[in-house]
């Protein structure tokens, strides 16, 4: 069994506001943001990077092997198998962002502090796509390399993984959040969130087939650029509501 973290969570948090009781509450915000942070990824409460880095590369590597060496067939077929493996990868360890914590009373002390409790949310999912999404983007390079991806098309897929994997970590954590205590979630959770991770897949795999076929990337991203900005401020004010709920 995992040790329990909570008091080093909470006595690092709480010194934080007694020691800094005098300044402004938003001077205090950054410093405790990066706290959030550091505990996420160096605890149990986020499932561990190798996990979800793993399981992108397995699924996104057996697809050559079963398709076979035709470049224009691994070409065609590259935006969504890579698309959806990282869409899969990231449902793989999303849906116990918050669950630790609960267990362990952390998310208790985010409501009682006297800070934003979505700052905090929007740290715990800071945290997740740092251990689960960038490592994504990063081998988006080289595994885009065995569908005989070259040039624009290997720029366009890592920022399009850019823009869209911070997307599906903020809408993963409105399930997430919607599904603590529940028996059983992680399908729940898959039920929840995958209708809205949709339009974020059509529009990643959009942008690399695009520039594959020569027609440019640029609406595709645009669109991506705009549902992260869409689901910064809603699905983080979404996901804070969840877990005061299920907090209360």
């Amino acid at each position: 069994m995992a040790p329990c973290v909570t008091p080093v969570f909470t006595s690092n948090i709480q010194s934080t506001v007694k020691t800094d009781g005098k300044k402004r509450g938003s001077s205090r915000c950054p410093y405790l943001i990066k706290r959030v942070c550091y505990f996420t990824a160096n605890t149990h409460t986020t499932p561990p990077c190798g996990t979800t880095v793993f399981f992108f590369i397995m699924v996104a590597s057996l697809f050559p092997l079963g398709v076979g060496p035709e470049p224009g067939v691994l070409r065609a077929i590259a935006p969504g198998v890579l698309w959806v493996a990282a869409l899969l990868s990231c449902l793989l360890s999303v849906g116990r962002v918050f669950t630790a914590d609960y267990q362990d009373g952390v998310l208790e002390q985010m409501v009682l502090i006297p800070h934003p409790l979505i700052v905090m949310v929007l740290a715990k999912v800071f945290a997740h796509w740092l251990v689960s999404g960038l490592p994504v983007v990063l081998l988006s390079f080289l595994l885009g390399l065995q569908f005989g991806l070259e040039g624009d098309a290997l720029a366009v897929l890592a920022l399009s993984l850019l823009l869209g994997t911070p997307t599906l970590s903020l809408i993963g954590s409105i399930g997430a959040a919607l599904t603590l205590g529940v028996r059983g979630s992680g399908m729940l959770v898959a039920l929840l969130v995958l209708p809205l991770f949709i339009p974020v897949l059509i529009f990643g795999a959009g942008a690399v087939s695009s520039t594959v076929s020569g027609i440019g990337a640029e609406a595709n991203l645009s669109l991506l650029g705009a549902c992260l900005m869409v689901a910064l401020p809603l699905a983080s004010w979404a996901t804070a509501a969840a877990v005061r709920i299920a907090v209360e």
